[in-house]
C-alpha cells in the first residue's frame, strides 16, 4: 500500500458547491475509485495564511500499477463528467508539475 497526498487551491465563491458536491458525490464515481484500488479516501478544506482556500487530499493505494489505475479512472466517462463539474471550482497551484492538476505532496513522516 501506498500513501498519496496533494494539494489544490479552491474558488472562494465555489466552497459551498464544491462541499455540496462532495456531500453527494455520485455513486459510480465512488464505484470507480474502489475498483481502481484507492482506499481511505479524504479532502480536507483549510484557509491559509495568504487568505487562499485549499484542498488537501489523501488516500491509499492498494494496486500494482499506478499509471494504469489512474488512466483507466481518466477514461471512465461518468468520472470525466465527475470531473467537469469539480474543476471550476478548482484552482491549481501554479508551481505544479506540467502533468498534474492537484500538485502532489512528498510524505515526509508517518506513524504506523
Amino acid at each position: 500500500m501506498k500513501r498519496y497526498g496533494s494539494v489544490i487551491g479552491l474558488r472562494p465563491d465555489k466552497i459551498e458547491e464544491y462541499k455540496r458536491l462532495h456531500a453527494a458525490v455520485w455513486p459510480d464515481v465512488l464505484a470507480m475509485i474502489r475498483q481502481c484500488h484507492i482506499q481511505n479516501y479524504s479532502i480536507y478544506l483549510r484557509q491559509l495564511d495568504d487568505g487562499q482556500h485549499y484542498l488537501f487530499s489523501y488516500f491509499e493505494y492498494t494496486g500494482t500499477d499506478f499509471a494504469a489505475d489512474m488512466a483507466r479512472m481518466a477514461a471512465d466517462p461518468t468520472t470525466q463528467k465527475w470531473w467537469a463539474v469539480c474543476k471550476p471550482c478548482q484552482q491549481p497551484l501554479a508551481g505544479r508539475a506540467a502533468h498534474e492538476w492537484w500538485a502532489d505532496m512528498e510524505e515526509v513522516f508517518h506513524q504506523d
